[in-house]
């Protein structure tokens, strides 16, 4: 595994040499290229003006802000290399927060924290038996890719989870969901609820994660690949809203104790 960044985690006069790592795998990922139906040529991409029709090279393509509709203010490359931050290389823990305080609509990309080299090893290890025997995580800053993120660190074995985290200007309110309303919900409806989601209570490392939709495009490409016909799987048919709860409850109980 290669670090994408190598800095240090600082909180007050404590310095840790750190190296960061991408979490997520992306190589088992499905992909596809635009083909010409025709001939199986590779699409290019190319971008045209919609003013003069005109294809633009790339150099003579800038950033436009619309402030008001169709009213733009231009920017050119070299004012926004002008605005990109120094990277300081360390992560300046900025406070300690129990980690339950931070919603999981707050979590934006995962990364892995390790120690980098052998001076690091009894300072790392000090931060991470430190946070997970208080319960807490740290929040600080770093500079990824020219844009200042807030970041959540969180121990996790003998290592660190790296959460990137959103800033709260780009989350919406759930309070504009739509027909959001408390109902009063009976007693008897409420206690089969609960005996139901007993029922099927587990750990969360026994559930099987599938990638369904992966697995059936894969299929789909051996199959081509061997010539074989493709099959039109049937549709599901539509659930139907449930009229009578009690029922459905109870059914459910009974259904989720054969399945264990």
């Amino acid at each position: 595994m290669r670090s994408i960044w190598r800095g240090h985690i600082k909180f007050s006069l404590v310095t840790i040499p750190i190296q960061i790592f991408n979490a997520i795998e992306r190589k088992n990922d499905v992909s596809f290229k635009q083909l010409h139906d025709k001939d199986h040529g590779s699409i290019g991409y190319s971008k045209n003006c919609k003013s003069c029709n005109e294809e633009v090279p790339y150099g003579d393509i800038v950033k436009g802000y619309e402030y008001e509709p169709d009213q733009f203010v231009v920017i050119h490359p070299d004012e926004l290399k002008k605005l990109r931050l120094k990277s300081t290389r360390t992560i300046d823990i900025e406070a300690f927060v129990d980690i339950n305080e931070v919603h999981p609509s707050r979590f934006e990309a995962v990364y892995y924290v390790g120690p980098h080299g052998d001076i690091a090893h009894d300072t790392f290890n000090l931060l991470i038996k430190a946070l997970a025997k208080s319960g807490k995580a740290g929040v600080g800053r770093i500079v990824l890719r020219d844009r200042e993120d807030v970041v959540l660190l969180v121990p996790e074995g003998q290592g660190m989870i790296m959460y990137k985290l959103r800033y709260p200007y780009e989350l919406r309110s759930l309070n504009d969901v739509p027909d959001l309303k408390d109902v009063k919900v009976q007693e008897e409806q409420m206690q089969l609820a609960e005996t139901l989601i007993d029922s099927l209570s587990m750990g969360f490392e026994q559930i099987s994660f599938e990638d369904h939709y992966r697995e059936a495009v894969m299929e789909l490409v051996q199959d081509k690949i061997e010539g074989k016909e493709i099959v039109q799987l049937e549709e599901a048919e539509e659930e139907k809203p449930v009229v009578d709860i009690m029922a459905a409850l109870k059914a459910s109980i009974d259904e989720a104790k054969k399945r264990k």
